[in-house]
């Protein structure tokens, strides 16, 4: 992410993070740049962050390079939780949380419907149909449950809704294309 040194020759080269961050550097417009971080949350890179998130905007590297990150520059972090990161890591951090009660069911439904299988996706007859049995059924049904049912282990609706896109992502199964060959015996 930030860049390595070659054992061999021990020249330093770039890495991704670096990279974006000097393209938005060289870019001399008022537009704002935003850096966007998606996924688990590393104890090692995140620390090295620290100085990225102080007010003075600077990302240290190994090399001994220090790239001053321009006022037009943001970085954001969408991560699910904080676990490995310190203390300093955390209150040097903006945060947003969401409960799933405010997000609702629908964000849900539209992120697992993008990622059924291409068959399935470039039919728009079942697409609509499918998309027509969660808004008609899902909220609903987790109603019922929640007045008539009696649950051993409590659960929040979202959790009830992606179990429920699980059981039908198993019916999807024969629609996912894979690389196995089917040998007869002709």
């Amino acid at each position: 992410m930030y860049g390595f040194t070659d054992p061999s020759t021990q020249e330093w080269s770039d890495g991704v993070l670096v990279k974006i961050v000097l393209d938005c550097i060289k870019d001399e417009t008022a537009d704002k740049h935003w850096i966007m971080f998606d996924g688990p949350v590393d104890a090692v890179w995140i620390e090295d962050m620290n100085t990225v998130l102080d007010d003075n905007k600077k990302l240290c590297l190994n090399s001994g390079q220090i790239i001053q990150l321009t006022p037009h520059m943001t970085m954001m972090f969408e991560v699910a939780d904080l676990t490995v990161a310190s203390p300093a890591t955390v209150s040097r951090c903006g945060m947003v949380y969401m409960e799933p009660e405010s997000l609702g069911l629908k964000p849900l439904v539209s992120s697992w419907m993008n990622t059924l299988p291409e068959r399935v996706l470039s039919s728009e007859y079942i697409l609509n149909n499918l998309q027509g049995l969660f808004d008609a059924h899902l909220d609903d049904a987790c109603y019922f449950l929640r007045r008539n049912l009696v649950e051993p282990v409590k659960t929040m609706d979202n959790n009830l809704a992606q179990s429920c896109m699980r059981i039908i992502s198993c019916f999807m199964m024969p629609f996912i294309e894979t690389e196995v060959k089917r040998i007869t015996n002709d």
